[in-house]
């Protein structure tokens, strides 16, 4: 069966060129790829002009091969005093390469190029691992964004959601690779292109020139790169509305309601794009409702269709993995450990199941692998019951400790108040309002987001949210109670490796239980769940001993977030979706993923909010709108 994403291999054609033999050519021109980048694509585009004075510029690239479109890119960017505030670069490869081979290719031409060296190396440094999908990297302070498509951009490109101001129309030749240079791809590319947008490309071809113009593009021919003696360029003439972003916010102040997991990353989200966030908290410190667990599990969820839980799972674990790799090299009070994730197998045949989903996704070792009963045994040095799915990146977090540190790596952009419970929320004019119990105005902004848990149905504009609350109880056991567990382990239940001297264990299910106080037979159920994935390994525990924690957790009828613009009901039609209501959001219906969703959908959230490119494809931003449900 093929790879999902198969990686690129990196070879030379005799003069020393970058050359593909899946495809019979070279990545760059022979006399020269920084130049060429300049030469045909920044200058085809009036870069640097055309980007200076603007607070965000959008440029899509359509093969990103080696990268040295996008270095090229960047250093003219980081060097003019007059560029845009924000850049956005999002480029498609349906083949990247592997990061050992990237820093090969890199380090033939950056001894002749030394300005581009230290842009490389941090390139390098921020790989993603090869999987499908769209990754994020966050550089220059996040005033750059790089999005990586990987996948193939005959689909990945009718699903990206942006508005691009420039296009970078690279790749194979046309004959060597004909699907990127179809008239389905020029379709696409006029579907995101913005009012104005203008594309270049060294490929004069007669079918490209036919099919771009087919799609409202005005195109010129201009000299070419070296041994090219024409290159082409071109503009977007089409003066309708751009579906898609909305126009970026003229005051950038919000409320975000909760400051749990969910809520505290889209503040830091918000933040760290320049808007003034006021978070508002019922309880008396951040964190101490759903996301107040000692310790939570950090781990994807795989399935052979890979389906939108697999991939959103996939893609929150991985953006997850970088906020806490970006918040502990800040210095900010994080915990988590990376002692990789074993998801034992239910049964025989749930096992058979995990091993053909690793078969068929084919992703890399890194990131999954495949254990069966013995190795799994050999890796916790504890007798399992089944086999399992072996997440070598996966582990535990403390969310307390996670939503402490967001507050504080915008400490001048975030206000934080605690003990503070709203009772309603009102638009007046164009403000919103969060109001106490006797209707005084505690916070007001432009924006406000809903990251309240399971309280946010009793608001008014959430009465109709189909989301329940459900019970949680873990168990927490001494050291001393069981064996040696060095790595988390999962499956009908959990059980993470010594946190402060404690393990944790859960959890209980108990939906629209509201019940605080804890329960004997909760505990014993936790046990019981442990003992079945590890026999015998907490038999000397008597459930009428322990001690833990009961939480709960707002759930979503399809178990997928809740994430987005919130609908008017008060305006709806007929077999019409309604209007969303003006500045109001929501981040919602984590469940028990809160860990593994929380940086992507903030990410999401205030990239819609901005008006930037979305970190999610169009059919996964469907999936967790909130107005599927009606």
């Amino acid at each position: 069966m093929p790879d999902l994403l198969p990686p690129a291999t990196l070879a030379f054609s005799p003069d020393g060129t970058p050359w593909s033999e899946r495809y019979g050519d070279v990545y760059h021109s022979r006399y020269g790829g920084h130049d060429q980048a300049r030469h045909v694509f920044l200058a085809g585009n009036g870069l640097p002009e055309r980007w200076q004075g603007r607070e965000q510029f959008v440029i899509l690239e359509t093969g990103f091969g080696l990268g040295l479109n996008f270095l090229t890119t960047w250093a003219a960017w980081r060097t003019d005093p007059h560029a845009c505030r924000r850049l956005h670069f999002v480029s498609v490869e349906k083949h990247p390469f592997r990061l050992p081979d990237l820093q090969q290719a890199h380090a033939a031409w950056t001894a002749a190029m030394p300005e581009l060296a230290p842009l490389a190396a941090k390139l390098h440094a921020h790989w993603p691992l090869l999987t499908p999908g769209l990754h994020r990297v966050s550089l220059e302070g996040g005033r750059l964004t790089l999005t990586l498509a990987f996948g193939d951009a005959r689909h990945i490109l009718r699903r990206l959601m942006l508005a691009a101001d420039a296009f970078y129309l690279d790749g194979f030749s046309p004959a060597k690779n004909p699907d990127l240079w179809s008239p389905e791809i020029c379709k696409a590319i006029a579907r995101l292109a913005a009012p104005g947008a203008t594309l270049a490309t060294w490929s004069v071809s007669g079918a490209l020139r036919e099919a771009l113009a087919a799609n409202e593009f005005e195109l010129e021919k201009r000299a070419g790169f070296a041994e090219k003696r024409q290159m082409l360029v071109g503009r977007y003439r089409s003066r309708k509305p751009h579906p898609y972003p909305a126009p970026a916010p003229d005051e950038r102040r919000a409320i975000v309601i909760g400051a749990g997991v969910a809520g505290t990353s889209a503040a830091a989200a918000l933040a760290a794009r320049g808007w003034q966030v006021e978070a508002l908290e019922a309880r008396d410190a951040p964190g101490q409702g759903a996301s107040g667990n000692l310790a939570g599990v950090m781990r994807p969820l795989p399935s052979v269709d890979d389906n939108f839980l697999a991939r959103l799972t996939r893609m929150g674990f991985l953006a997850a993995l970088n906020d806490l790799q970006t918040l502990t090299a800040a210095g900010l009070p994080v915990r988590w450990g990376q002692t990789g994730a074993l998801h034992l197998a239910r049964d025989a045949e749930h096992e058979a199941t995990q091993a053909k989903a690793v078969a068929t996704l084919r992703l890399p070792p890194e990131f999954l692998r495949y254990l069966d009963q013995p190795a799994a045994s050999e890796l916790l040095g504890t007798p399992t019951a089944r086999g399992g799915w072996y997440f070598p990146l996966g582990g535990w977090v403390q969310p307390p400790s996670l939503c402490r540190a967001n507050l504080l790596a915008h400490p001048d952009r975030i206000t934080l108040r605690c003990n503070t419970r709203i009772a309603e929320i009102r638009r007046e004019q164009d403000t919103w309002q969060a109001l106490d119990g006797q209707g005084k105005v505690i916070a007001a902004a432009p924006h406000l987001v809903m990251a309240s848990g399971i309280d946010a149905p009793r608001f008014s504009a959430f009465s109709w949210l189909p989301q329940r609350a459900a019970r949680g109880q873990v168990s927490w056991l001494a050291a001393a109670d069981t064996p040696a567990l060095d790595t988390l382990i999962c499956g009908q239940g959990y059980a993470t490796p010594l946190v402060d001297g404690t393990r944790v264990v859960g959890a209980s299910y108990g939906l629209d239980d509201l019940e605080m106080n804890e329960r004997v037979q909760e505990h014993a159920e936790n046990l019981h769940k442990l003992n079945a994935l590890l026999p015998d390994f907490a038999e000397r525990i008597q459930p009428e001993n322990l001690h833990g924690r009961v939480g709960f957790r707002p759930m979503s009828p399809d178990r997928l977030p809740i994430v987005g613009a919130v609908p008017d009901l008060t305006t709806r039609k007929t077999r019409r979706r309604p209007p969303a209501h003006p500045g109001l959001w929501c981040v919602q219906g984590f469940g028990s993923r809160g860990i593994v969703w929380s940086t992507l959908m903030a990410d999401f959230i205030a990239s819609l909010m901005s008006g930037e490119p979305l970190p999610l494809e169009y059919d996964l931003a469907n999936a967790i709108a909130p107005d599927r449900f009606l």
